[in-house]
């Protein structure tokens, strides 16, 4: 669907000379041109110019050599001189080769100028290099091809001889031209396909044995019997198209194409083909070669007279199709020579093999036409005409840029660049129509995609223009489907299309001339049109004379007057589309251009985009919006107050509902918001310059045709020319929403149901605008199966659960004001799908229509059965205790009455409240059982109780049966349960309120609660010797969790032990209980007995544990010490990183893995986000890891200063314990004191040592101050290994003096002073 729109045109007039060849330096960017003249001895003259073009961007020819060689004047009809012309850039040099024979090499280095006398000026010139001649081939050369790296040369020599030769002129293989063999691709004929096994009809079995006879092949009329060689892109072979010699029976010689490879060995010979002509071209992909074939005379093709064919070939030979010329033709027969008034005279190729061109040679004038090929067909997309003074001399493809021409006359030498452009309505919603124009010579092929899809090659319509020759351009009108056509000389036609938007019958489109003219602004390249609402339509062309001219024009009585001629600041620019007042010069800039002659800058691209528009129309806006497509695939957008890059891959793009749309080479389409794009680029933005798009995937190779925004259609074409409309999303939510605000609820129903899209788009969209039209909204749908598919959709819809239950219960109620009968089904759809669901409400409502409508009964139970699971409606139905409802439900949906029948009938039986208990603990309603169980009378208690046991229903039964006479059971039973969980405390109130003393008193003796406990035993009148008993057992539980003070009171107060008493105090510590009870009790001898050895017991301990504490502080100070001197010496291995030497050795291994980019430097990557935090047991696990202190671990220093502090700790405990110990001991004996003093030495003594660990440990070392230091500055530690540029180093542990703050030892008041002495 695309055609090929000439972008620029480049004229060099050379008046003096005569061009024959041309050759491009690709190095320099330069071209170089020959010119022969004849000179008085017969010989030619040939004179090599050099175009380049100049800081100034005019080109100047500058000569570069000249040289004498003898011509060829026998060749018939007269050809040039000069046969190939080729810039060798190994040696910087250009190569000559001549028809005599002469090779010619010209440097290219700047060598000393060389100055000559010209023969035709009559002066001296100054040249460039001087030329030399390399070799002769002595009987001349009639046809020579460089291979497409510039390695070899093919040469047919005047003897036909095939000559191949290296890029230094050696001779490498030289063989006689014409030869029988086939060639070493040599088909083998194993009788499948042949003529012979093929059905002939009525022609019988004669037909297929005959022979096929070649003798009345004969060449073409036009052939200029001259061999031709043509390289296929690869370089890897060549093809020679050479005539026979004649065929003894008719005397007719044909063309033979034969194929070789790069050692000049024949490969394959095609196939007879009669009337084949002298044309030849490989196409640079390699796959097929092309030629002419003419038709209707004697020798040529067997067909109709007049045609004229481009046929193809493959590599082995054989043909591989064709298509038929186009040129009118006038058949005469001059001198027994037959003429068709035209001939074909070259054909070829674009580098990128897209494009073929036909050079015609006409009675008048040359004609070079440009052919494309998409779906199987071939498309005439451009014709260039010579002057009938001037003819072509040269046409040739640049061997790199694929859209640049370039044409040689004798005297100018012309650069045409040319683009593929989709020529599309841009026409906007809702008369947009979505046409397409693809040109087919004078056939203009228009589809309008709004609808129709006819795909390529055929069209919906065809549009016949009324000329010999085909338009360059087209556009079309931005407000209505008028189209302009522009020719080269100016000459615009412009078409009203008519076409049909909705569905009919007739044609598609009916077009109407609305006027022609012609228009003169030099050479016309580009047209734009637009029409207004009165149908005056406006026109503006772009052309040049030397800079580039806008002119204006207006229809007037279908003539077109010229308003004003703008000439424009520059050449090469461009004009969009759908725009008159726009101009974008060759820099990107883009300008205003007014009717009256103002041009004023408005935007900039980066670059210069051959394809752009605009998507703002009216020429009084200030700020529109151009969207422009660079060569290089970039997409911009650009406004007055800046530009954005929106891809780097684009390969098309257009502009439809608010939205730019564009494929990426990547093969996805993006849809970018406008209004979005106008944010970013305003003045006002100071963020950056990007816009979110909404991506989908399309089809490999896509490429956009056109946007129809009425029917949410997006037209790809795919690479071979086949069309496939997608209807994307963002494009289909637009029209929705225009659809909901504009009031057409149906319309966008049915949108969204066909493409699929959530239909809770209609509520969320304008949630008040839905509510207030809701009646509209039922009344348009209507249908009953359209609103269950709407409720159906929201009630699964992410929308807020009270957003839900709203809409479904609105739509209810509107549905039960119009027809409860007939919209019973959507009724019960809202019950079901509301969040939450409500069920019952739509079986209740079963039951009420079962009185009024009988009828319906039976579908709304299938209905609701369909959107709830049967077992689920039957639990519902028996759960409101309607067993017809329960029968009606189960029988529809079809459940085994063996199954449920017996089990009503069970239920059938009993009395109501306790059947009610059975249907709720069927459905495990159990709360609601056990209520309905307690109304089933007192002689169900039993089993009540045991079904609050069961269910553990403690505190509903509690507050059913409180206030009853069996409120203290429910109590018992629900102690118990507490009892069982080990919960003492709390069972024992319960039991106290249950009236159940003894069980009170066990729950209280498990709590340890002892005060209530034996409050409650007295109160109880418990005998002495069960008090005394329950005392001594209480005490040895409190003893166990080392409630000494406790269980000594216990002892005393209600088991009278008073030896037992001291004992519990002086293992609890409590000396001065112990000497209180002995004083108060008068037992003296428990002082010597239990007291004093108790205290040197204790002692004792504490003497072990501060030696255990010693030891241990000792060792973890040297170890953090050598911690310290390893991690200053040995970074690396202190923190586990690899050896620093390992990091430049490159070891190869057979083992062969995947690559990646890690090193030391590099941080995993993790498949969680960053920011997620570690999980309790992970957390917990790695705090267990650190605590376990391993040695040798990165964590081993954080441990040992946890310990240190720790152990501060632990020694304010010892010191508490002492405060409380010696006092006593300095009251004893003098053993006990000596003891004594020596425990508080020994305190002192490990407090001063601990401070002192504490401040070495704590104190940072010069080395690591130091280093911290550096990285807070920016530098690292000099030992540190720089990671490489471009990589992260791998974060090291934080410092575990960061992590644990220093300990403070709390001084504590437990010394005896007397002992400070």
């Amino acid at each position: 669907m695309r055609n090929l729109g000439l972008r620029a045109v480049q004229n060099i007039a050379l008046p003096n000379a005569t061009i024959s060849a041309v050759a491009i330096d690709l190095e320099e960017d330069a071209i170089y041109v020959t010119s022969e003249c004849q000179i008085a001895d017969a010989d030619i003259e040939v004179e090599i110019l050099k175009l380049e073009s100049q800081q100034n961007g005019v080109i100047q020819p500058s000569p570069v050599a000249l040289f004498t060689s003898n011509s060829i004047p026998s060749f018939n009809p007269p050809l040039s001189q000069v046969l190939a012309c080729k810039i060798l850039p190994d040696n910087r040099e250009l190569a000559v080769i001549l028809c005599c024979g002469d090779i010619i090499t010209v440097s290219l280095q700047d060598d000393a100028p060389i100055v000559s006398f010209d023969k035709i000026s009559k002066c001296c010139i100054e040249y460039m290099s001087q030329a030399d001649t390399v070799g002769s081939i002595d009987f001349g050369v009639l046809a020579a091809a460089w291979s497409p790296d510039e390695s070899l040369l093919a040469l047919i020599t005047g003897d036909n001889k095939l000559m191949l030769m290296t890029s230094t002129f050696d001779v490498l293989s030289e063989a006689p031209l014409n030869t029988e063999e086939y060639g070493e691709d040599a088909p083998i004929n194993v009788g499948w396909g042949s003529k012979q096994t093929q059905f002939h009809g009525s022609l019988g079995k004669a037909a297929a044995q005959a022979a096929t006879n070649l003798d009345n092949a004969g060449s073409s009329p036009d052939d200029d019997e001259t061999p031709r060689v043509s390289w296929r892109g690869d370089g890897a072979y060549f093809v020679v198209s050479a005539l026979s010699g004649k065929n003894p029976q008719s005397g007719l010689r044909r063309r033979i194409l034969r194929v070789y490879n790069r050692d000049a060995a024949l490969q394959s010979t095609s196939e007879a083909v009669a009337g084949l002509e002298h044309t030849l071209s490989w196409r640079p992909s390699g796959n097929l070669i092309v030629s002419t074939q003419r038709f209707g005379f004697g020798g040529g093709g067997a067909g109709k007279d007049g045609r004229h064919d481009v046929v193809f070939f493959e590599r082995n030979g054989l043909r591989h199709g064709e298509f038929n010329l186009r040129e009118p033709w006038n058949k005469v027969i001059l001198d027994g020579r037959i003429s068709w008034g035209y001939s074909v005279k070259e054909v070829g190729w674009s580098s990128d093999s897209n494009i073929l061109s036909i050079w015609i040679r006409g009675q008048d004038k040359d004609v070079v036409q440009l052919w494309t090929t998409g779906n199987y067909h071939w498309y005439l997309k451009q014709e260039i005409e010579s002057s009938a003074e001037e003819r072509f001399t040269q046409v040739l493809w640049h061997p790199e840029d694929s859209s640049k021409l370039i044409l040689a006359t004798p005297s100018q030498l012309s650069q045409r660049t040319y683009g593929w452009e989709t020529w599309v309505s841009v026409t906007t919603f809702p008369n947009d129509t979505g046409t397409v124009a693809v040109m087919d010579g004078v056939n203009m092929l228009l589809t309008p995609f709004r609808s129709q899809n006819v795909p390529p090659p055929m069209s919906s319509y065809e549009l016949v223009l009324p000329f010999v020759r085909a338009p360059i351009h087209a556009s079309f009108s931005p407000t209505n489907d008028t189209v302009a056509f522009l020719w080269e000389s100016g000459l615009v036609q412009v078409w009203n299309l008519q076409t049909r938007l909705g569905p009919g019958s007739g044609k598609i489109m009916n077009p109407i001339k609305v006027g022609e003219g012609t228009i003169s602004v030099g050479l016309a390249r580009r047209v734009s049109v637009s029409t207004v609402a009165d149908g005056k339509t406006t026109l503006a062309i772009l052309g040049s004379r030397g800079n580039d001219v806008l002119a204006y024009a207006e229809a007037g009585d279908g003539i077109f007057e010229v308003k004003n001629e703008v000439d424009l600041p520059g050449r090469g620019g461009t004009i969009p589309d759908a725009a008159i007042y726009a101009w974008q010069d060759s820099m990107g800039q883009v300008f205003r251009v007014d009717i009256s002659g103002s041009v004023s800058h408005i935007a900039k691209f980066p670059e210069f985009c051959p394809t752009f528009r605009s998507e703002l129309d009216p020429p009084n806006d200030a700020s529109p919006l151009f969207i422009g497509l660079s060569k290089a695939g970039k997409l911009h957008a650009a406004t007055c107050s800046g530009s954005t890059t929106l891809a780097t891959n684009a390969n098309s793009f257009c502009c439809a509902s608010g939205f730019v749309i564009y494929a990426t080479t990547t093969h996805e389409a993006h849809f970018v918001p406008i209004r979005a794009l106008f944010a970013v680029l305003s003045a006002s933005y100071s963020g950056e310059k990007k816009v979110e798009s909404e991506v989908r995937r399309v089809e490999r190779g896509s490429r956009i045709v056109t946007a129809a925004s009425s029917n949410m259609a997006l037209v790809l074409q795919m690479p071979r020319g086949n069309l496939e409309t997608v209807n994307p999303r963002p494009l289909v939510l637009e029209v929705v929403r225009r659809d909901v605000d504009s009031g057409q609820w149906r319309k966008a129903f049915l949108s969204c149901r066909k493409h699929r899209i959530d239909l809770n788009i209609l509520v969320e969209h304008n949630p008040d605008s839905f509510f207030s039209d809701l009646s509209k909204l039922v009344e348009q749908i209507d249908d009953v199966d359209y609103i269950n598919l709407f409720l159906t959709s929201v009630g699964r819809s992410t929308m807020s659960t009270e957003m839900i239950a709203r809409v479904c219960d609105s739509v209810r109620t509107e549905l039960e004001k119009r027809d409860l009968n007939r919209y019973i089904n959507s009724i019960l759809t809202a019950y079901v799908f509301r969040q939450p669901p409500d069920c019952e409400a739509g079986l209740a409502l079963l039951l009420r229509i079962r009185e009024s409508a009988p009828h319906l009964v039976e579908d709304a139970v299938k209905y609701i059965i369909f959107l709830v699971d049967a077992n689920t409606l039957f639990d519902l139905a028996l759960g409101m205790y309607d067993f017809s409802l329960v029968l009606m439900i189960a029988q529809h949906a079809q459940k085994d009455p063996r199954e449920y029948l017996p089990f009503l009938r069970g239920l059938r039986s009993l009395e109501t409240n306790y059947q009610k208990f059975k249907i709720d603990d069927h459905l495990k309603r159990y709360e609601k059982a056990l209520r309905n169980l307690s109304n089933a009378g007192p002689d169900r208690f039993g089993e009540a109780t045991a079904y609050v046991e069961k269910h553990r229903l403690y505190d509903l039964a509690l507050s059913i049966w409180e206030g009853t006479e069996n409120y203290k059971s429910v109590l018992n039973v629900y102690g118990e349960h507490l009892f069982e969980r080990r919960e003492f405390s709390q069972a024992a109130l319960v039991f106290v309120q249950a009236e159940d003393p003894a069980k009170a008193m066990i729950s209280y003796e498990k709590a340890l609660e002892w005060r209530e406990l034996f409050d409650l035993a007295v109160r109880e009148s418990t005998p002495e010797d069960e008090l005394a008993e329950m005392g001594l057992r209480v005490a040895d539980d409190l003893s166990s969790k080392r409630r000494y003070a406790e269980a000594a009171t216990v002892l005393l107060d209600y088991a009278g032990d008073v030896r037992q008493a001291v004992i519990t105090c002086v293992e609890g510590n409590f000396f001065a209980d112990a000497r209180r009870i002995v004083s108060l009790r008068a037992v003296p001898e428990l002082m010597e007995e239990i007291i004093h050895p108790g205290t040197l017991e204790t002692k004792s301990q504490l003497i072990e544990d501060l030696g255990e504490m010693k030891s241990q502080l000792s060792k973890q100070v040297v170890r953090v010490r050598e911690l310290r001197v390893k991690q200053v010496e040995q970074p690396d291995a202190f923190y586990g990183n690899d050896d620093v030497d390992l990091q430049n050795i490159d070891v190869m291994t057979d083992f062969s893995m995947v690559p990646t980019a890690f090193m030391r430097y590099t941080v995993a990557p993790s498949t969680a986000s960053k920011k997620s935090r570690k999980s309790s047991r992970s957390r917990r696990k790695a705090e267990r890891k650190v605590g376990s202190g391993r040695k040798g671990t990165v964590d081993e220093e954080e441990y040992l200063l946890q310990s240190i502090v720790k152990m501060c700790t632990r020694l304010g405990t010892i010191q508490g314990e002492a405060g409380k110990l010696l006092p006593h001991m300095l009251q004893f004996t003098d053993e006990h004191r000596e003891e004594g003093k020596a425990l508080q030495e020994e305190l002192v003594t490990f407090q001063e040592e601990l401070s002192k660990a504490i401040e070495e440990v704590w104190t940072r070392p010069p080395e690591s101050a130091s280093e911290d230091a550096t990285v807070t500055n920016g530098t690292q530690n000099p030992t540190v290994v720089n990671p490489p540029s471009g990589v992260v180093e791998a974060a090291r542990p934080q410092d575990p003096l960061n992590k644990i703050a220093k300990p403070q030892i709390v001084e504590q008041t437990w010394r005896v002073k007397l002992w400070d002495r």
